[in-house]
């Protein structure tokens, strides 16, 4: 039984690493999962705690954070001066109690003390250096201290000058903007993606978002991008007073700034200002969520300085979200590709800023339970951050006795396999290998390199052939005919030919191999190569109960039960079966071996692998025997080689240490 304390750290330590997985789907993959509000309600929770209890408070904590850390594509810039995040206000008490702690912390009087006020753009934060006028350097933000170089596709945005306008111009300045598409833009783009058969964003900040991050500057080129200046970081050669005077200097330098920005020296002309806007939000042609209130005089600003995650003379006033009533008419359940059941509440149809609202996501049954929402509420909705339909809240008052509870379904309504809630998850998920709602998605990772390895199989085409049912599940692979394939789009005789090829070389996978493309819910191709040398064949493995499987160093009560779980589904057992009639050799491997092949070996990892991540292939490398460094020295015996390696390989090649590029490192793991 944990005691209050444990419970606390126990309580903190998940909400940083859920906090964290939000930060890296927001800021880096452009791909939220979560609505701005339930972001804000956990990083609040974690925020009081740490402020209760700071002695709990670690250097890691998103608390500590802006964002998440830069993607590996990319290299990466380290901001001059941090680029903070704002804290926020959501109401008009909230920001008179900024404005009293801006007075207090200041020391200045009322009469003293000027805001400038701007909209609140939503688009990408980004970072631009100038040099003697020229631009040098345009980088993300990423977590705030380390962005993402993203010269190339900023300088294709007409909008950012390639050099400052006028004679007289800082020696270095660092600019800051938000880049954004105007809603028309959107609009146009989305529409064209969809005519082409691809997949529309969301909404214009990750259009914009996922147009700056394209590896291909020509992307990034033909999508209508605009940025607006908001801020500097360091400058050299020159010196202003107010945020106000750099503003309109920025705006002399040729970068676009806001047509509405306000200086205010009152606090009810600051929330005339909110409501001015509020109301023009619909009219202006790109997405705002709020404005933003900084102090103006830069002497003031210094002076009351900043927290670690934002400064104290500045806040984000957010707007409301847009709320509505409607009748949930029902609840469904979908089931995503990766096999999550989720509940969406059908509605009454009815338009919530602007947009026909007809479905709305439930996330998952405790959230259910925990608003206590049931098929015919009455209910409040609202776009959150403008965009995903969520319920708020039931109206309990307009309940007339005939409401009906909703119950997760015990099997999946596609594939009608049973449904399980894993330990410590939310989230319900299928137990079918083969569903049809999340076929393409296991093909996918079958086919890939650290599974069964088939050569030529990419999404596209296991998407294509699911698409045409020229296939339904793995094992359809192994029965595949030329005549099949050539029913397909683009495909040659040739291609056709190594597609077979690549299937027919498949056939005799090594064990670990194996395991992991049968896509087992929690089991990595490290906890594979566990399983692989423990019990060295996949029918003594199926035989296992999850006391037996628990028993095995390495392997805890949640990856024992999703093991004991799948290969007591019959729907995989049948795809297993119909695999060996196609020819797949299930290998049989000898007795446990005691001997630890890389023992005393020493590694060094750099650059970035295929097959699995960094810190799968050093637990990997641990558990033959192994060790992994983080530098080179005589003392290493290996440096394995990924896509764009760093020092560490020029420092091997100068001190003869032996390199394994990734296919070299897996055969000497036993790993095909």
């Amino acid at each position: 039984m944990l005691d209050s304390n444990e419970k606390r750290i126990e309580r903190i330590q998940k909400l940083r690493k859920e906090i964290n997985r939000h930060n890296e789907l927001y800021y880096l993959f452009d791909t939220p999962e979560i609505t701005d509000a339930e972001y804000d309600r956990l990083f609040d929770e974690l925020a009081a705690l740490e402020k209760q209890h700071p002695e709990l408070v670690t250097p890691d904590s998103p608390t500590r954070r802006v964002g998440a850390p830069p993607l590996e594509a990319f290299k990466t810039v380290r901001h001059s001066q941090p680029m903070l995040s704002l804290s926020k206000a959501t109401s008009e008490a909230e920001f008179l109690d900024f404005h009293r702690r801006v007075l207090e912390l200041s020391g200045s009087s009322e009469q003293a003390l000027q805001y400038s006020v701007e909209p609140k753009f939503d688009g990408l934060a980004v970072e631009l250096v100038y040099e003697k006028g020229l631009l040098v350097l345009g980088a993300t933000r990423g977590d705030g201290t380390v962005g993402e170089d993203v010269s190339l596709n900023l300088r294709t945005i007409r909008s950012i000058p390639l050099r400052l306008k006028g004679n007289a111009v800082p020696d270095r300045i660092e600019v800051r903007g938000e880049v954004i598409m105007t809603k028309e833009d959107f609009d146009r783009l989305n529409t064209e993606r969809e005519k082409s058969g691809r997949s529309a964003f969301a909404n214009p900040r990750n259009a914009a978002a996922g147009s700056v991050r394209q590896l291909d500057s020509g992307i990034t080129s033909s999508r209508p991008l605009s940025l607006f200046a908001y801020g500097i970081g360091r400058i050299e050669g020159m010196e202003w007073t107010s945020h106000w005077d750099t503003l309109h200097h920025l705006k002399e330098f040729g970068f676009k700034i806001s047509n509405h920005i306000e200086l205010c020296e009152m606090t009810h002309q600051v929330t005339g200002y909110y409501t001015k806007i509020l109301a023009l939000r619909d009219e202006l042609p790109y997405e705002i969520d709020g404005i933003v209130i900084k102090v103006n005089d830069y002497r003031l600003q210094s002076r009351l300085g900043e927290i670690s995650r934002s400064p104290r003379w500045a806040v984000a006033w957010k707007f409301p979200p847009r709320q509505e009533q409607t009748l949930i008419e029902d609840i469904v359940v979908g089931v995503g590709r990766t096999g999550a059941l989720t509940p969406v509440a059908v509605l009454a149809p009815v338009r919530v800023g602007g947009v026909e609202v007809s479905r709305a996501t439930l996330h998952n049954e405790d959230e259910i339970r925990k608003k206590d929402i049931r098929i015919g509420d009455t209910v409040i909705i609202q776009r959150a951050g403008d965009v995903i339909p969520e319920v708020v809240q039931v109206i309990v008052s307009k309940r007339r006795g005939i409401e009906k509870a909703f119950v997760m379904p015990q099997r999946c309504p596609v594939c009608g396999s049973l449904v399980e809630r894993p330990e410590g998850e939310a989230v319900h998920r299928c137990t079918g290998l083969a569903c049809p709602a999340q076929i393409k998605e296991n093909l996918a990772h079958f086919a890939s390199r650290a599974a069964m390895d088939i050569e030529g199989l990419g999404y596209k085409i296991l998407e294509q052939m699911v698409d045409k049912k020229i296939i339904r599940n793995q094992a359809d692979l192994y029965f595949l005919r030329k005549e099949d394939l050539m029913k397909m789009d683009r495909m040659g005789d040739k291609l056709a030919q190594n597609i077979l090829n690549a299937v027919d070389r498949s056939r005799k996978p090594d064990l670990a191999n194996l395991i992991y493309a049968l896509g087992i819910r929690n089991v990595g191709i490290h906890m594979a190569v566990v399983l692989a040398k423990r019990f060295r064949s996949v029918e003594n493995l199926a035989q296992q109960s999850v006391e037996d499987l628990t028993l095995v160093h390495e392997v805890g009560p949640v990856v024992a039960r999703s093991i004991h779980t799948f290969f007591r589904n019959p729907k995989n057992l049948a795809v297993l079966k119909k695999m060996e009639e196609g020819g797949v050799v299930f290998p049989v491997e000898g007795g446990e071996s005691t001997e630890t092949p890389l023992a005393e070996k020493t590694f060094v990892l750099t650059g970035g692998l295929d097959a699995f991540s960094r810190d799968e292939a050093r637990r990997i490398i641990e558990s033959l025997g192994g060790r992994v460094t983080t530098s080179v020295s005589r003392k290493t015996d290996f440096v394995v080689v990924g896509k764009d390696p760093g020092s560490k390989h020029d420092e091997a090649l100068r001190l003869g240490i032996k390199i394994l590029s990734e296919d070299e490192f897996k055969e000497l793991l036993g790993i095909r």
